[in-house]
């Protein structure tokens, strides 16, 4: 199980050098999981080797989520005194990043020349 997280976190850390050293935009990690997906595809045995430790991580992925439950627990007066200005806030935002979504996107069909 050492070697397979040796592997997955090798992956990651090729990727953020890769992301770093060249000055790519894409994140470290997304192109650590292209890396791992490249030799998964390459090697077949490696997938099979390293599938049971990433089913115990997946199967785990929500202990990821405890320190976000603590954070609300521990904040629970702030968000009772300006709850109602949160979720108006998170609401808000969400519908002004889809309509941000929406509008680029109609501009570069429109940019492209693609047709409705």
């Amino acid at each position: 199980m050492i070697v397979n997280l040796v592997v997955l976190l090798a992956c990651q850390l090729a990727g953020e050098v890769a992301a770093r050293g060249l000055g790519l935009p894409v994140p470290g990690p997304v192109i650590g999981m292209a890396l791992l997906f490249a030799a998964l595809i390459m090697r077949p045995a490696l997938a099979e080797r390293i599938a049971p430790t990433t089913s115990a991580l997946l199967a785990h992925l929500s202990l990821l989520f405890v320190p976000a439950g603590v954070g609300v627990v521990g904040h629970l007066d702030t968000l009772g005194q300006h709850g109602v200005a949160l979720i108006a806030a998170l609401l808000l935002s969400t519908v002004a990043a889809i309509m941000a979504g929406v509008y680029v996107f109609l501009l570069v069909a429109r940019l492209t020349g693609a047709s409705e």
